[in-house]
């Protein structure tokens, strides 16, 4: 009988080959609500309806998915809290904590780099 436990057998994760779980969860993180509830998020714990406000502009449903696929892969908590009435908040898991740090850091990046951005904006659209 051969073992099948080599080091060939094992999960390699691999976020180019589209079957990988890393490249779903970097899809789920990656989208445009994702990376704004994720930001949030970071800030501390929200209610579904506070959350929204905050992520200004999607819609009920979108932010629903986004925090469903973000649970599903462990980055966002979702507790329903027992108080009269009840309530649903959402905070980031330990992962979650991780990968908004990150997050948080390509903001800022691109925050403090707004002038250069807009230059380069305003030089394409011109045509240089």
């Amino acid at each position: 009988m051969t073992d099948h436990t080599g080091p060939t057998d094992e999960l390699i994760a691999d976020v180019f080959a589209r079957g990988c779980t890393s490249r779903a969860a970097l899809e789920d993180v990656a989208g445009k609500w994702g990376l704004l509830a994720l930001l949030a998020l970071g800030e501390g714990a929200y209610r579904f309806n506070a959350l929204r406000r905050r992520v200004s502009g999607v819609s009920e449903k979108m932010l629903s998915q986004t925090l469903q696929a973000l649970e599903r892969d462990g980055i966002v908590h979702r507790e329903v809290v027992t108080a009269i009435p009840p309530r649903v908040e959402y905070t980031l898991t330990p992962l979650g904590i991780q990968v908004a740090a990150k997050v948080r850091d390509l903001v800022e990046l691109l925050e403090s780099a707004v002038p250069e951005i807009a230059a380069a904006r305003a030089a394409y659209s011109k045509g240089d």
